[in-house]
């Protein structure tokens, strides 16, 4: 039995929450999202609080799927309330991002500017130009946008050039000793 789907998801303040045959919507001042209960799963309010249970007790399906349901439902509250943000460092001599509307434009040492364009409910902000911050109400969206650009150069173990998360930190190699018998 998960103990993480047995606790209620409370509202915060300003969000609606509408559910309607297993499909969970949640709106609020960061934006709008949803979420398709999987069979053996519902979800009812109660009390300003959204309680997440299984239909069948002895169903496994329902049991794997119970927790996950929870926590789902508790990012989007989470998410269109707050919001979720990633910060990504750029670390090499040369290497800058600047912000174009919706689009990003990276100089990476390659013989090209890496552009791309960013989905639809993410923004990027570029502080100093080698600090981005991705941010948005859904949060898997937000980390795979974030791994996306992350993956455009990985940090290398040797001198550390490359994008890497704020809170990262890159196991260096030793180069080559100069002269060493």
């Amino acid at each position: 039995m998960s103990r993480v789907g047995k606790v209620p998801v409370k509202i915060a303040q300003g969000v609606k929450v509408d559910i309607k045959d297993g499909l969970v919507s949640v709106e609020g001042p960061k934006g709008k999202l949803s979420h398709k209960l999987p069979a053996g799963v519902r979800a009812k309010i109660e009390a300003g609080t959204i309680i997440v249970e299984k239909v069948e007790a002895e169903s496994e399906k329902a049991a794997a799927l119970f927790g996950l349901s929870r926590t789902l439902i508790a990012n989007m509250v989470t998410g269109v309330h707050v919001g979720f943000t990633k910060e990504l460092d750029i670390v090499g001599v040369g290497f800058r991002a600047a912000s174009k509307g919706n689009s990003l434009s990276l100089t990476l040492g390659y013989s090209h500017a890496v552009d791309y364009e960013l989905p639809a409910g993410i923004s990027a902000k570029v502080e100093n130009n080698t600090r981005l911050v991705v941010s948005g109400a859904d949060k898997v969206l937000v980390g795979m946008v974030a791994a996306k650009i992350r993956s455009f150069r990985k940090p290398e173990p040797y001198q550390g050039k490359g994008i890497k998360y704020v809170n990262e930190h890159i196991v260096r190699k030793q180069g080559k000793a100069a002269g060493a018998k």
